[in-house]
């Protein structure tokens, strides 16, 4: 194996942390396990799906004119 540094986020890192207690895996173990589906094309996978969601922005319109400023209280009255 070869030894390699990363910087996380403070959120990325106690993700980890308590998922590393929860599972008893340690955190090498979790991110080498998490590197598996991006290492065989799942980058591409994203993209595509990004790519797809992104294509249908503003196909639809909902005759509101406030979304982008109320969307909390959209979500929350749904």
């Amino acid at each position: 194996m070869i030894r390699t540094q990363i910087q996380l986020t403070d959120d990325q890192a106690q993700a980890l942390r308590a998922l590393s207690a929860k599972t008893g895996l340690s955190i090498a173990e979790l991110i080498r396990r998490g590197l598996v589906p991006l290492l065989r094309g799942g980058l591409a996978e994203h993209d595509e799906r990004a790519s797809r969601a992104a294509a249908v922005v503003g196909r639809f319109h909902s005759g509101k004119t406030d979304i982008s400023v109320d969307h909390d209280q959209y979500l929350a009255d749904a």
